[in-house]
């Protein structure tokens, strides 16, 4: 019996694995971004619903209005803003959530959530 070719069979399994694991880091990768983004539209979401609770400053809509609008530049949509009005001068927190659809080769398509807050103290408005 020859051993002859068995240094290519190893070659091929060793290349087959190496490109299992780069696909596998890729798709890793793929959510860890869309993970970043999906938190990313939310923060901005947040920041920017987070003062019209108190005040429309200049905007036309409600402050879930605004989250909504910022989510989408941001490429994701809100699926919840707890940002309600409140026209007291007390602090407040706003929190949003975003949902954002990835497809990630090879296994398809994913929804990411992200989550946002940011406070807002309408005090700090009258502080020269």
């Amino acid at each position: 019996m020859s051993e002859r070719g068995s240094a290519s069979l190893a070659l091929v399994g060793v290349v087959a694995l190496v490109l299992v694991l780069a696909v596998g880091l890729g798709a890793v990768g793929s959510y860890l971004r869309a993970r970043v983004e999906a938190t990313t539209a939310a923060d901005a979401a947040a920041l920017a619903a987070a003062p019209v609770t108190f005040l429309p400053f200049g905007t036309k809509g409600t402050p879930t209005d605004e989250a909504a609008r910022f989510a989408r530049l941001n490429g994701a949509r809100i699926t919840s803003c707890a940002c309600p009005l409140d026209p007291s001068w007390e602090p407040r927190t706003v929190e949003v959530r975003t949902e954002l659809i990835v497809a990630i080769w090879p296994l398809g398509r994913f929804r990411v959530i992200g989550v946002g807050r940011a406070e807002f103290v309408p005090a700090l408005l009258l502080e020269p």
